[in-house]
């Protein structure tokens, strides 16, 4: 009796190496684009949850928004391009640092809610940054 074994080899720069990029880029395009309709259609209400001005929430929720559709973009392509996802990889970073230093430097005066809420996103979003870094390193060597 013999058995036999398929082996797979995933071949870098090929869409079969890049499926964990895209999965995360396709998974912080949902979540991304869902907090920017939130805060761009439903600034008033998550204003007062949060203590935060409705202007600014409209704002992010534009830019956060029109970002995910970028992201989308690049989650659909059958090999993202490594310099599009590192720019990715990138904005995702300096958000990240960026929402925990406008809390600690109180650039922003959230109430409790708030202060807990903009460190929790800023986790999600470091945490998609280091798995597209590493689906980049997959996909691109």
């Amino acid at each position: 009796m013999t058995t036999n074994q398929a082996t797979r080899i995933t071949v870098v720069g090929t869409p079969a190496a890049a499926g964990p990029l895209r999965l995360f880029l396709a998974l912080d395009a949902v979540v991304t684009g869902a907090n920017g309709l939130i805060y761009l259609l439903a600034a008033g209400p998550v204003g007062r949850l949060l203590d935060l001005e409705s202007g600014f929430l409209r704002i992010i929720g534009t830019f956060l928004t029109v970002y995910a559709i970028g992201v989308a973009v690049l989650a659909v392509k059958p090999l993202p391009p490594a310099t599009a996802t590192k720019v990715v990889i990138e904005v995702n970073a300096l958000w990240a640092l960026a929402s925990i230093a406008a809390v600690v430097f109180g650039w922003l005066d959230p109430n409790t809610v708030g202060t807990v809420w903009i460190p929790l996103q800023a986790l999600v979003v470091a945490g998609f940054a280091v798995l597209q870094f590493r689906g980049l390193r997959k996909a691109h060597g």
